[in-house]
């Protein structure tokens, strides 16, 4: 039975694309999918620019011990020329118990790589960043597909309009959604929930700390790391609330609508930011942004603390303020 199920296994995987979560996903299944069928199986992984051939050489060969192996290839764009001829000819006659997955990102560079593997008839799983509106409508409705439940197109753009385009931050959400409801995602479900739980995105912490509100701020920043809201796209929020304010305050105050096309954002967010923008002066906005490019870079450095880098920007970004209100 076991040896059926590993015949449906592709011998070759090419993961094509530059957005991480679609790329780490694909991996991910493909190791649990191995993992159902064989528990042993062994699973390296290797930076296609530093390998060189002879290193992979015994992963791929015939092994005496028998079992099923997987071998995955990260940047396969950076493999040398080298590696790429080795690859490209075992491609053309890969052995049945090994899997070797590539990950590309798909650009102009080691593109004969990806196209050799795709003639030699890789099963390619498409991982590009998702440029338009309608593919992340499509990506959060495939979400809540893949969990069991069922989402409306209405329901899919109120969640986007909620958290954004991060598509880590949408799929956390729609995880968090699934988890406390039906499963059944109407617009009004989105709607209600951001009302009662809007502190799972990272715009609810932005907006306390620009109108001064430290408690509402921490509290909402502890709640959405406590959920699993990766610290980047809260670090990007808070840039972002400090940004739109800065632009919004320096138009003046006129009609939301009529600033919308001059300023390219929508009237609503202008009308928010004009609300948030009151107590603000220039000094106060240059120093919000200070704080806000200095937790950014410690966010997304790889820095020990990224919940204590949040919490200091809250902290400052309400101290500008204070400061400017004097």
């Amino acid at each position: 039975m076991g040896g059926v199920t590993a015949a449906s296994f592709a011998p070759i995987l090419l993961v094509l694309g530059d957005e991480e979560l679609l790329a780490t996903r694909a991996v991910t299944e493909a190791v649990a999918k191995a993992r159902s069928v064989d528990p042993d199986v062994d699973v390296r992984e290797y930076q296609a620019g530093a390998l060189v051939v002879g290193e992979i050489a015994e992963m791929l060969s015939p092994s005496l011990f028998g079992g099923r192996r997987m071998l995955v290839l990260r940047a396969g764009q950076d493999a040398r020329k080298d590696l790429v001829a080795a690859l490209l000819a075992y491609a053309k006659n890969p052995d049945p118990d090994v899997q070797l997955i590539v990950l590309h990102l798909g650009g102009a560079k080691g593109k004969a790589f990806a196209d050799g593997l795709k003639a030699a008839g890789a099963t390619v799983v498409p991982a590009a960043k998702l440029k338009g509106h309608r593919d992340r409508v499509a990506f959060v409705r495939d979400e809540i597909r893949r969990a069991g439940g069922k989402c409306t197109d209405d329901a899919a753009e109120t969640l986007i309009a909620a958290v954004g385009n991060d598509l880590r931050e949408l799929a956390a959400a729609c995880s968090q959604l699934m988890a406390d409801t039906d499963g059944r995602i109407g617009a009004d479900t989105v709607s209600r929930y951001y009302r009662g739980r809007v502190e799972v995105t990272g715009f609810t912490v932005a907006d306390a700390a620009m109108v001064g509100d430290v408690p509402a701020a921490l509290e909402a920043l502890r709640w959405a790391l406590h959920v699993g809201v990766d610290p980047v796209p809260i670090a990007d929020a808070i840039a972002d609330g400090v940004r739109t304010v800065a632009r919004v305050a320096a138009a003046g105050r006129g009609d939301p609508f009529q600033l919308a096309s001059s300023l390219g954002m929508p009237a609503w967010k202008i009308r928010s930011a004009q609300q948030r923008a009151r107590g603000w002066t220039p000094e106060g906005l240059v120093e919000a942004m200070r704080a806000a490019a200095d937790c950014n870079a410690a966010v997304k450095g790889g820095s020990d603390d990224r919940a204590y880098a949040l919490e200091r920007a809250v902290f400052s970004v309400a101290a500008a303020r204070q400061g400017g209100a004097r």
